[in-house]
């Protein structure tokens, strides 16, 4: 159960701020859906749109293709055990492309990728001088 009402379409309409993020949120996505996050946010206008406008200018096309940002969010997420983000970022990352093949080795390195940060946190590994960065 969420902690905080999950705002309908009708409630989002009686404050300007919200009911413009909400069209926004509509006209980049190509949708009519607002997820509940969003929704959730809702509740404290100032934060749903900073927010919103900060998420659209870090998964605006940029250097990495859209695919390699959901997956890089679909890993923090999955860190961070945040399962609705990686229920949420999985379904975008399918919808922009994500192949079963893709996923499946995109798991395969996240899995090992834990495993061996984890062992190397447990060994107190010393970072190696040829990784650092010479100033």
């Amino acid at each position: 159960m969420a902690t905080h009402r999950l705002l309908s379409d009708e409630e989002a309409a009686r404050d300007p701020r919200v009911a413009a993020i909400f069209a926004d949120i509509r006209e980049t996505r190509k949708t009519d859906y607002i997820n509940n996050f969003w929704r959730a946010l809702a509740n404290q206008p100032e934060l749903l749109e900073s927010i919103w406008n900060r998420l659209r200018q870090v998964m605006a096309p940029g250097a990495l293709d859209p695919l390699t940002k959901e997956l890089i969010y679909i890993a923090v997420s999955v860190t961070n055990g945040c399962s609705y983000c990686t229920h949420s970022h999985t379904a975008a990352a399918r919808a922009k492309g994500l192949s079963p093949e893709q996923e499946a080795e995109f798991l395969a390195v996240l899995g090992m990728a834990a495993q061996t940060n984890q062992l190397v946190t447990a060994l107190q590994v010393p970072v190696d001088a040829a990784f650092q960065v010479e100033t």
